[in-house]
């Protein structure tokens, strides 16, 4: 079946070979970070891609398209950024996502990121926050508008967040979610937090 129809680039739609999740053309215009981790809202994070070239394309696919498939290969480019030694120590969180939006898209694709870095580290994942209230995309929204739309973001009632947290997350852009992550887990007794994407906003 693949050779008469062959799998398509999440992130432009051209032809990709076998077993490769995008075509030569996207693999190219992926923008490497390379250095220590940047902090954003307080928290060190550590992303391998700049939010350039094709990178929002395969956010997007994972996020909107339900490519289930790039949550594996995204991880893997997350775990290889990670220094030796961390993701092991600390519990993986996702970022949470509002309950009308879970319902809509059937997922979130922060958990099937941590999931997938889960298996790929060792590392133990716990899904200890929750979003409440009322909540928007946050995608092309300022900071302060990010905060606006956010609704609440605590920790779930009866789960003791884990003392070593590395939140997880498919990007990083204004660090509003991040902000309003890292404020609910050290509110509940966090003592050490960083956290990972998949990429971030040049700059940020």
């Amino acid at each position: 079946m693949t050779l008469l129809a062959p799998p398509l680039c999440p992130a432009c739609g051209a032809h990709c070979g076998e077993g490769q999740p995008l075509c030569a053309g996207c693999r190219e215009d992926l923008r490497w970070l390379s250095g220590g981790p940047e902090t954003v809202a307080g928290v060190p994070v550590w992303a391998p891609l700049s939010y350039a070239g094709s990178a929002p394309g395969l956010v997007r696919a994972l996020k909107y398209r339900g490519a289930l498939q790039l949550a594996d290969a995204m991880a893997a480019h997350i775990a290889a950024g990670i220094p030796a030694g961390h993701g092991r120590s600390a519990t993986l969180v996702p970022v949470p996502m509002d309950s009308g939006r879970r319902r809509r898209r059937g997922y979130n694709q922060a958990e099937r990121l941590a999931a997938a870095l889960g298996r790929r580290t060792g590392a133990p994942v716990a899904d200890c926050l929750e979003r409440t209230g009322p909540a928007g995309p946050q995608v092309g929204r300022t900071r302060e508008n990010r905060l606006r739309a956010l609704g609440e973001v605590r920790a779930r009632a009866h789960v003791s967040p884990p003392p070593n947290v590395l939140l997880v997350d498919d990007v990083v852009t204004t660090g509003a979610t991040l902000a309003a992550c890292a404020r609910a887990l050290r509110a509940a007794g966090v003592r050490r937090l960083a956290a990972v994407a998949y990429a971030r906003t040049p700059g940020r």
